[in-house]
C-alpha cells in the first residue's frame, strides 16, 4: 500500500506536467517568502557574480567578486539550475540538445543582450520587472512596457528571418535517449536532490545558515520551473506570435499574489518598506526592457528560464547563460566607470505618487485587470497574433 501511494505521488509530480497557473502560483508565494526571509528573487546578482568572477579574474572589469557558492545571488541561481535538472532526470526528460549552429548564435548573441539590458535596468525580467513591480517600484512597471516592445521586436525579426531564411533543411531533432538511460534517470535525479539537502547541511555546518535556505528556495523554483514550464518569454512573446496568452496569465497570477503579499509585509514591516526599487526609472528600466525583450525572444529564455532550461541539457541556453553573466558584468562595470549609471533614472516608490497604500494597490490591480482583459481579448480574437 505504501509502496502504491509512492508511486502514484511520484506520477502526480514527475510524470504527468503541473498546469501553467500552478506555477504562476507558486512562483508568487515563493516570492513572497523570500521578500519575508532576506530579499526577492532575481537572477542578475549571481549573473553578475558569475561574470565578475570570470571577467575580474582576467582583469577585464574592477569588480571583486565573492566566491560563488558563497554570494547569494549565485547560491538561488544554482539551486534553481540544479532542481531543474534534478526534476528533468526524475520526470525522464533530461537530454543533451545542441541544435544547428545557426540556433547557437543566437542563443550568443541572445545572452549578451539579456545582460546589457539587465545591467541596464539593473534587474532581470524577475528582479526588474515581477519583483520590483511586486515592491511597488515604478521601475517595475516601465520595464514590463520595455519588455514588451522588445518581445513584440523580437518576433517580428523572428518573422523576418523565416521569411528570409536560406535554410532549406529542417531542424534536426535532439538525438533520442536511449532506453536504458531513461530509466536511470529517476535514480540520478533523486541522488541530485539528495546532493542539495547535503549542500544545506554544509551550508548548516558552516555557520552560514541563510545560504542553507536560499539554494532550497533555489531548488524548489528550479523544480517548479521545469514541471509547470511557465515561461516569462511567451508570457511577452506568445500574445504577438500565436495569441496564447497562457503563460501571461499565469505571470500575472504570480503577480499579483506576489504584489499582496509584498504589501503586507511593507506595511507590517516598515524597515522594508521601499525596499528593492532601482533608480532607473523610466528611463533605465524601458531601455533596458527593451533590450532584454529582444535578447530574451532570441535566446528563447528570459534570465530565469534560460537557467533552468539549461538545466534539462539545452546547449543553446547553455550558450546564453554564459553570454548574461558575462555581458552584464562588462556593461555594468563600464556603467559605473563612466558615471551614466546614475543618470538611468530616479527611485519611484508607488504608494508615495498615488497618497498611501490604498491608491498605490489600486492602480496596480486596476494594472493588472486591464493587462488579463487585452490578454483574454487577444486570446479570443488573435488581432495581435502574427500568425
Amino acid at each position: 500500500m505504501l509502496v502504491a501511494q509512492i508511486r502514484q505521488c511520484y506520477a502526480v509530480l514527475f510524470r504527468n506536467e503541473w498546469a501553467v497557473w500552478v506555477g504562476g502560483a507558486l512562483f508568487g508565494i515563493l516570492n513572497v517568502a523570500l521578500f519575508f526571509y532576506d530579499q526577492p528573487w532575481t537572477t542578475l546578482d549571481g549573473a553578475l557574480n558569475w561574470g565578475d568572477s570570470i571577467l575580474g579574474a582576467l582583469g577585464v572589469v574592477r569588480a571583486r567578486a565573492d566566491p560563488p557558492l558563497i554570494r547569494t545571488g549565485s547560491v538561488i541561481n544554482l539551486g534553481l539550475l540544479a532542481g531543474a535538472f534534478a526534476a528533468a532526470l526524475l520526470a525522464r526528460q533530461f537530454s543533451i540538445n545542441i541544435g544547428p549552429k545557426r540556433e547557437l548564435l543566437k542563443g550568443a548573441v541572445g545572452g549578451l543582450l539579456l545582460g546589457t539590458g539587465a545591467a541596464i535596468a539593473r534587474g532581470c525580467n524577475i528582479g526588474g520587472f515581477f519583483s520590483a513591480t511586486s515592491a511597488f517600484g515604478a521601475n517595475g512597471l516601465a520595464m514590463a512596457l520595455g519588455l514588451t516592445l522588445g518581445a513584440f521586436a523580437g518576433v517580428r525579426f523572428l518573422l523576418w528571418e523565416v521569411e528570409h531564411s536560406a535554410s532549406s533543411g529542417a531542424v534536426p531533432s535532439p538525438a533520442p535517449v536511449a532506453t536504458s538511460r531513461r530509466r536511470i534517470q529517476p535514480y540520478l535525479g533523486a541522488l541530485v536532490l539528495l546532493g542539495l539537502i547535503v549542500g544545506a547541511a554544509l551550508y548548516e555546518g558552516l555557520g552560514i545558515e541563510k545560504r542553507a535556505l536560499i539554494l532550497l528556495f533555489g531548488a524548489a523554483l528550479g523544480i517548479i520551473s521545469q514541471r509547470s514550464r511557465v515561461c516569462f518569454v511567451q508570457g511577452f512573446r506568445e500574445p504577438f506570435l500565436t495569441g496564447d496568452t497562457r503563460h501571461t496569465r499565469a505571470m500575472l497570477l504570480g503577480l499579483l499574489i506576489s504584489m499582496v503579499g509584498f504589501a503586507a509585509i511593507e506595511i507590517t514591516f516598515l524597515e522594508k518598506e521601499g525596499a528593492f526599487i532601482r533608480e532607473t526609472f523610466w528611463m533605465g528600466s524601458l531601455i533596458g526592457g527593451v533590450i532584454f525583450g529582444f535578447g530574451m525572444v532570441l535566446a528563447g529564455g528570459c534570465g530565469a528560464g534560460s537557467i533552468w532550461r539549461a538545466g534539462e541539457g539545452n546547449v543553446k541556453l547553455m550558450v546564453a547563460v554564459a553570454g548574461y553573466a558575462l555581458s552584464a558584468s562588462f556593461v555594468r562595470d563600464v556603467l559605473v566607470r563612466t558615471g551614466l549609471q546614475q543618470q538611468l533614472g530616479v527611485k519611484v516608490f508607488l504608494p508615495e505618487v498615488f497618497g498611501g497604500w490604498t491608491g498605490a494597490i489600486a492602480v496596480l490591480a486596476m494594472i493588472i485587470a486591464v493587462w488579463y482583459a487585452i490578454t483574454r481579448w487577444n486570446q479570443a480574437s488573435r488581432k495581435l497574433a502574427a500568425v
